[in-house]
């Protein structure tokens, strides 16, 4: 029997299909037509030999750069070693970095996952079961807000609401009521005999770098205080040193009941994490949850190395010196460019630049790939400056200065 393309109702390929992107795989995504191959610290390369700044750390991901050198080490010595047993068997790694955790943290239990949206899937499960063995099992609904991204599951993509991720996809998980961001009034008004939890993140990073104020975040601790409600947090994006802080809400002098981190957590490495009091955590009791390939050795031992990292004396206190720099810079190109950027939004390295609404953010990400700068998009309009956690001096006032020329860039085209 033939196997030929064609006899799978397949048409040949010919050279020329690879060279531009690949029909293979699943259209999901509007890539830009740039193949990177390799990275140093803020940049990185392509195929053709092009060095791009990179400003968008894999949408908050690369924490430390690229290639840090310690996270190379740390994986190449763990690949030696042991990639995969199984949560069937205690692992070594994951021990440590609860540990480190829960002494950096409000935390006293942690499960571990591979992404931000597993983690808050996880994370949802946590506040639903604690009131489940509490005796309250009509305690299922969870308070989430307008603008929220939580992930790409099925029960992730309902607790932020957005009908654009929705559509095509079925019935919409339920059990999930929205309110507007900053609304302690709807908040409370949204608060039943069946509300089991409140969950937001500190700052909005998809839906346009959207920052909750300290004074609804202390209402919303509050809140959940006095109605017996699980605050949870999403710190998947604002976590792991982004705002200067270990996390967010550090800032406010709050703590959360459960938290879901990810994201910069594996500075590269897909490691995503649920961190719970032991109150908040009492119903995960075995069975009740799990990963195959959460908390593997080759994840922890980068984890590890990055909790180590960003907990050196001094890091955030830099993070916090080049944050200034930064939205100096930028508030100095809202006023240059005040046709293209209505306002500087943000906190620390996760700064955002909401557009004037002639503009959109692909038309910026654009001009900035021209000048070979790298930036994310975002919700609301509105474009992430992410830089890493170790960015210089020096990589901020080129990237200021090729952010300018991009802005140059998109005045002239809306002229």
């Amino acid at each position: 029997m033939s196997s030929s393309p064609a006899a799978l109702g397949k048409a040949p390929r010919s050279a020329s299909d690879t060279a531009g992107p690949s029909a293979a795989v699943m259209g999901t995504y509007a890539r830009q037509d740039i193949v990177f191959v390799r990275g140093e610290g803020c940049w990185l390369t392509t195929d053709t030999g092009e060095r791009y700044l990179d400003f968008g750390s894999g949408v908050a991901v690369n924490a430390l750069g690229h290639a840090h050198p310690k996270l190379v080490a740390a994986l190449q010595a763990q690949a030696e070693k042991l990639w995969h047993t199984s949560n069937l068997y205690r692992i070594e790694g994951q021990e440590t970095v609860a540990e480190k955790l829960t002494r950096l943290t409000f935390a006293e239990r942690v499960f571990f996952c591979n992404s931000g949206a597993e983690a808050c899937e996880g994370a949802i499960k946590v506040a639903r079961r604690y009131h489940y063995v509490s005796g309250r099992p009509e305690r299922q609904r969870i308070i989430a807000f307008r603008g929220a991204f939580h992930g790409r599951t099925l029960a992730t993509l309902a607790a932020a609401g957005n009908e654009k991720y929705l559509e095509g996809f079925g019935p919409t998980a339920g059990g999930f009521d929205h309110v507007d961001l900053g609304d302690i009034e709807a908040v409370e008004a949204a608060i039943g005999p069946e509300t089991a939890a409140i969950m937001l993140e500190p700052i909005q990073g998809e839906g346009g770098v959207r920052s909750a104020s300290q004074d609804f975040l202390k209402a919303v601790r509050a809140l959940c205080d006095t109605h017996g409600l699980l605050l949870v947090l999403d710190e998947v994006q604002t976590g792991m040193g982004r705002t200067g802080k270990f996390f967010a809400h550090e800032w406010v002098g709050i703590t959360p009941d459960v938290m879901a981190i990810a994201k910069g957590f594996g500075g590269g490495f897909p490691v995503g994490a649920v961190l719970a009091t032991a109150e908040a955590a009492k119903g995960m009791t075995p069975g009740t949850h799990g990963s195959t390939f959460g908390g593997n050795p080759l994840g922890m031992a980068v984890a590890s190395t990055v909790i180590d990292i960003i907990s050196e004396p001094g890091f955030l206190e830099t993070v916090r010196t080049r944050t200034l720099h930064l939205k100096q810079g930028l508030e100095g190109l809202k006023d240059q460019h005040a046709a293209v950027i209505e306002e500087v939004r943000g906190a620390g390295l996760l700064m955002g630049l909401k557009l004037r609404s002639r503009v959109t953010p692909a038309q910026v990400v654009k001009a900035a790939i021209a000048e070979k700068l790298l930036l994310v998009g975002a919700g609301d309009n509105s474009v992430r400056v992410l830089p890493p956690l170790i960015v210089s001096e020096e990589d901020i006032t080129q990237g200021l200065h090729a952010l300018s020329q991009a802005l140059t860039r998109v005045s002239h085209e809306i002229i």
